[in-house]
């Protein structure tokens, strides 16, 4: 195996042509969630073309590769979405978040591992999943049973500098929870002159912001609730508005968490529409859950950083408020051991930034990470029997 290993490092210079090239076809082919029909088409005719054999959907993008046979079954997922955001004026999709590069590095992953001859006992299945951006594609793919056979699953995502610096890897993110709420205040317009006779939308929104404002939760657990949009009124200023619409984000480190800061809102809601005397509804329109990771999955990627970079380039688990679908892999699916590799790439002048941008040459370092954390993988379940 000392060979083998030896070997990625050759093996991968021999593939970065490709990887440039299908780096720059994705990252110029962005494609926003649930859309990505164009990515699925080439990623599939460039994995069959090496002689992988490709899972695809009629019903929605996405695929899947399984390369071996047997078990254990070791997942690699990568996401595939592209953010809508204004660039240089105009509104369009951008492969603002990485999801360009994790494609890249998976796909790497695939052609190194491959040309190993590795899994020779087991099986690899890679996960190119749709819809991250929107929290629905990891339940999506969950919901078809995709993850049911996996007993170790690998993610990766780009850090920003403000994480982690150029150069160094961490084996573990831990992000957050996050919820969307969007809801509307119902009342009855009135004339500016009698304010009596209705529910000023704009009064109640006020209150409601000052009421989630006085949540008060453990503080040793990092969280927020904090309202992001609210619309009321229209052209004619003499006329109190009596409805209005508005949108809450919810973060909180744990899940448990998260549940109680939900219950808290949910009440201030309430709360807040008897007091008023209006019809306060909402509806969570996207969620996300917190990370839970394996502590030997956390492990092994350690190890493989380490044989990569270098033991002083291993960075510690990254803690983060930021959302990532992935871990509803392991939520939904207890059994799944699981991490997600963070990245330090030079990544600037941050995650969601129209401009962002980062060295390039970091997804040869995550390909090898990656490669050498399947291996490791396939090596500790041999040392176990």
């Amino acid at each position: 195996m000392e060979a083998v290993l030896e070997e990625i490092k050759s093996i991968i210079e021999e593939v970065k042509p490709i990887m440039e090239e299908v780096f720059h076809h994705l990252h110029t082919h962005p494609e926003i969630s649930w859309n990505e029909v164009k990515t699925t088409q080439y990623i599939k005719k460039l994995l069959e073309y090496e002689g992988f054999e490709v899972q695809t959907f009629e019903d929605t993008t996405g695929l899947v590769v399984t390369y071996g046979s047997g078990q254990p079954c070791i997942g690699l997922r990568t996401d595939m979405d592209a953010l809508w955001q204004e660039l240089d004026g105009e509104y369009q999709a951008n492969h603002s978040c990485g999801h360009d590069g994790h494609m890249t590095m998976a796909i790497g992953t695939l052609l190194v591992l491959k040309k190993l001859g590795i899994p020779r006992n087991g099986r690899l299945k890679v996960l190119f999943q749709p819809a991250e951006e929107v929290g629905k594609g990891a339940l999506s793919f969950i919901e078809r049973g995709l993850v049911d056979d996996i007993d170790y699953l690998y993610g990766v995502h780009l850090r920003p500098i403000q994480e982690i610096n150029d150069g160094y890897a961490s084996p573990a993110i831990m992000h957050g929870s996050a919820k969307t709420l969007k809801g509307s205040i119902r009342g009855n317009d009135a004339h500016g002159a009698r304010p009596n006779q209705g529910q000023n939308a704009i009064e109640v929104m006020s209150l409601l912001v000052q009421a989630i404002h006085s949540i008060h939760l453990d503080p040793m657990i990092p969280h927020s609730a904090k309202v992001t949009m609210f619309q009321s009124g229209g052209q004619s200023a003499n006329i109190i508005p009596g409805n209005g619409v508005f949108s809450i984000d919810l973060r909180a480190q744990t899940n448990e968490l998260m549940s109680t800061l939900v219950e808290q809102v949910d009440r201030t809601i309430n709360y807040v529409s008897d007091f008023s005397n209006v019809e306060i509804t909402y509806d969570i329109i996207s969620e996300i859950a917190a990370a839970q990771v394996d502590e030997n999955a956390v492990k092994i990627m350690g190890q493989a950083i380490s044989d990569t970079v270098g033991e002083e380039y291993l960075f510690p688990p990254i803690i983060t408020p930021g959302g990532e679908d992935f871990h509803y892999y392991t939520l939904r699916r207890p059994s799944v051991k699981a991490t997600m590799l963070g990245l330090g790439c030079g990544l600037t002048p941050g995650l969601h930034h129209p401009n962002m941008k980062f060295n390039q040459a970091s997804l040869l370092t995550g390909i090898e990470i990656l490669s050498r954390a399947v291996i490791g993988t396939l090596e500790s379940g041999k040392e176990k029997k």
